[in-house]
């Protein structure tokens, strides 16, 4: 053949097998067999080889993984990608029903697409001029990780989107989920079983740890699968599909598969119906799905609605109520956290639940477990709801089985082999500074966000620096070098330079986020903000008697013992002041007891928050009323001045009303900020 024959062969085979991918991967119908399919595929790739100039970069034998990456580039995405509303309770999703209707307006017609909701990792795509030309992890929302080179290797993606049933738009951003397909997933842990390397918990966890994996060369050894189902953006001057469904023609259309379980419905019974349906039948799925989504069909009407900065108005996750399966204990440990507590463990026979292997349940406490009765060997019920530790709700009976013999709490730590001792229901471990598991949980917490906020330093890496002798105390922190982590599991040069830069640049920190790092017992972050608030440094606190500590608001003769109890430690001073006379540069305000109500116009003040705020998250509505001297609460009470009430307000909303207490909504709040500090 001369090159013009060479180049229209190549071209015809790649678009005979991007048709074959299509039938296969939209259709689900497939029209010849994998032979001949991989016959054409060897012929374009042996043709590419003979000829390189003939080799396209969205040809279909490019899937193969690259080169290893050094780290993920940052992307912003074409629109937000943002996260759903969502509940379990039918009196939600009514109430999300009402609100769309009033807000569109009476006579409006409404009309919803239901989709699964896919439990997978959500990616966005962009294709230029038809070809793929980046793809991104939601991240935060706004910005992901550029994953571009792995998801090139997922077969259901195609590089180039098919232009045979409508027209390709110059850019097109979508929105899709990847998953792992359970039987996949099985196989994939079955071969990582024989490497001794550590199998996934979950298709999930399999699915997004695959995508984020630096050497796409893994990626590409993942059974990986895609669906899609939302078109994000399009270049200016195209006209989008004017419905959810019809967008989920043309995504079809253009080569990608949206879910076949797609409904177009005008009624909450309608929805019910189906989520019925989804949650019998799910079990009966390859994938794993954890609800439904309802969506509103008109983009007209969405844009009417619009998004607050978390979740669109008019979408809603509906979601299916926790799993609950039965297993067998298999042995019960005790493990110590960082306040020295000791919580008695299930270990369980391996169960699926809610698409995770469950292995481990909580049973809180040794009353717990005399309560429930539950021994080793027992067969019983677990819960697991959302992503928390599931739960041994009881202890289904065996008539004809001998059961083991009752469980207790052993009398050494099983960390440190010092002396447990019994406080009411709870079995402590009293080897604060000695206890390689309490100086864990210590160091992770003290690193975690409320406190000072080290990125990076989460429960993992806080055990691996204690188990191999790099931190023995919290400000060894401090004195990491990149070129101790880099021999650690799992850290590279670059990742030990972050962690080690993470931890010099949380200082200099707030007094009130250094207290609470400090681990008080009994003193959470609310508590902290209020004893930095009161007594405005460090010394005044740690000389303050438990009398004066109890003239804090929030602060009984309890917690005033325990903070008195950690102020006279030795070892605990001596600590705090390794600390503030080193690496840590405390944030003081000297004398904010005496501070004016210019400076503190919500002092005395309690608030209390309920639904949805739009212009702040519950966390930043809170600081915001703490830096003003104000207190929030968690329930409503006759002492409380103000009730909050955003979007979807629950009971407290009625109890307010019940106790006369002013109630304002997101407006009034931010007028109330305005005419006290001009915020």
């Amino acid at each position: 053949m001369n090159n013009d024959e060479l180049a229209r062969r190549a071209g015809d085979l790649r678009e005979v097998l991007r048709h074959h991918d299509y039938l296969y991967h939209v259709l689900d119908a497939p029209d010849v067999s994998d032979e001949e399919y991989d016959r054409l595929f060897r012929e374009l790739r042996a043709l590419e080889e003979a000829h390189p100039r003939l080799r396209t970069t969205d040809s279909p034998t490019q899937r193969v993984g690259g080169s290893p990456l050094e780290s993920f580039q940052t992307v912003e995405h074409v629109a937000p990608m943002l996260s759903l509303d969502s509940a379990q309770e039918e009196g939600k999703l009514r109430r999300f029903d009402e609100r769309i209707r009033r807000s569109l307006g009476e006579g409006t017609p409404v009309e919803y697409v239901l989709e699964p909701k896919l439990d997978g990792a959500s990616i966005e795509l962009v294709y230029e001029d038809g070809a793929l030309a980046r793809a991104s992890t939601r991240g935060d929302g706004i910005r992901g990780e550029g994953i571009t080179e792995n998801v090139r290797t997922i077969a259901a993606v195609p590089l180039r989107l098919r232009s045979v049933d409508r027209p390709v738009p110059r850019l097109l951003a979508l929105r899709g989920e990847v998953i792992m397909r359970i039987g996949a997933f099985e196989e994939l842990n079955e071969r990582l079983m024989p490497s001794e390397k550590m199998p996934f918990a979950n298709p999930r966890n399999a699915a997004a740890g695959s995508l984020r994996q630096l050497d796409p060369g893994i990626t590409a050894s993942r059974p990986l699968d895609i669906f899609v189902y939302d078109i994000l953006g399009f270049a200016e001057g195209t006209d989008p599909p004017e419905t959810q469904s019809a967008g989920l023609r043309a995504i079809r259309d253009w080569g990608l598969a949206p879910s076949e379980m797609a409904r177009r419905v005008s009624s909450v019974e309608e929805i019910l119906e189906y989520h019925a349906e989804l949650l019998e039948g799910r079990g009966d799925l390859d994938y794993e799905i954890d609800g439904i989504v309802i969506k509103l069909n008109d983009l007209a009407h969405r844009a009417q609605l619009g998004s607050t900065s978390h979740h669109p108005r008019w979408a809603f996750a509906f979601k299916f109520p926790p799993r609950k399966e039965i297993s067998r204990v298999l042995k019960i440990v005790p493990s110590v956290g960082r306040t020295g507590a000791v919580t008695p463990i299930a270990m369980l026979r391996p169960v699926e639940l809610g698409g995770v292997t469950v292995s481990r349940a909580s049973l809180h406490n040794r009353e717990e477990v005399a309560r429930k009765d539950i021994r080793e060997g027992d067969r019983v019920r677990v819960q697991r709801a959302g992503d928390v530790i599931p739960q041994v709700l009881e202890r289904l009976e065996e008539p004809d089985r001998r059961r083991g013999r009752r469980w207790r709490m052993p009398d050494a730590c099983p960390s440190c082999g010092f002396e447990l001792v019994e406080r009411g229901p709870f079995t402590v471990c009293l080897n604060s500074f000695d206890c390689p598991a309490q100086l864990a949980g210590r160091i992770q917490h003290f690193a975690s966000r409320g406190a000072l906020d080290v990125e990076g330093l989460g429960e993992e890496t806080a055990r691996q620096l204690v188990s191999e002798g790099l931190v023995r105390h919290v400000p060894d922190l401090y004195a990491l070098d990149v070129e101790q982590l880099t021999e650690l599991e799992g850290f590279a040069e670059k990742s030990a330079d972050s962690l080690v830069r993470a931890i010099r640049e949380s200082s200099p920190v707030e007094l009130r986020r250094f207290l609470h790092g400090l681990g008080i017992p009994e003193v959470g972050a609310a508590v902290s903000q209020d004893l930095a608030r009161h007594f405005g440094t460090l010394e005044h606190l740690r000389l303050a008697s438990a009398e004066e500590l109890e003239e804090v608001e929030g602060v009984g003769p309890k917690m005033a013992e325990q903070i008195t109890a950690f102020f006279d430690n030795p070892r605990n001073i001596a600590l705090v002041d390794q600390l503030i006379s080193g690496p840590v540069e405390l944030i003081e305000t000297e004398g904010a007891s005496d501070a004016s109500g210019a400076e503190a116009p919500f002092e005395d003040l309690k608030f209390v928050f309920t639904g949805g705020l739009e212009r702040w998250t519950r966390g930043e509505a809170k600081e915001l009323v703490e830096s003003l001297g104000g207190r929030v609460t968690s329930s409503v009470s006759s002492g409380t001045d103000y009730v909050v009430a955003g979007s979807e307000s629950g009971s407290k909303l009625d109890k307010a009303g019940e106790l006369g207490v002013t109630i304002l909504d997101e407006e009034g709040f931010a007028a109330l900020l305005e005419d006290q500090v001009g915020a």
